[in-house]
């Protein structure tokens, strides 16, 4: 598990850990916006959510398709336990370089 998780893939995991069976593009792009202010476009969330899936870090399964889709199926998305060890592994690396540092 050499692969490190930017912030900005770590966002998603979390994103995707708090929506649970709710999580596909735009609840997750909404999640981000909503709790960090931070404006994603929905093309750069579904990118990280298919580096995360060949990364082994997310699971993801076609919902039933809807009318107000036009009969198109949404994409839901699980963050698995290889992605939860990598972000427990982001985070507390964070958490370790800030112990003690002195800033303001």
């Amino acid at each position: 598990m050499g692969d490190r998780l930017g912030q900005f893939e770590q966002l998603i995991l979390l994103a995707l850990v708090r929506l649970r069976e709710n999580a596909y593009g735009v609840t997750v792009r909404q999640e981000i916006a909503h709790r960090t202010g931070r404006d994603v476009s929905v093309g750069a969330v579904y990118t990280a959510l298919e580096r995360l899936q060949r990364k082994g870090y997310v699971s993801s399964r076609l919902g039933d398709p809807t009318r107000e889709r036009g009969g198109r199926a949404k994409r839901y998305f699980m963050i698995e336990a290889p992605g939860e060890a990598a972000l427990r592994a982001a985070q507390s690396a964070v958490v370790q370089m800030a112990e003690g540092a002195a800033y303001a």
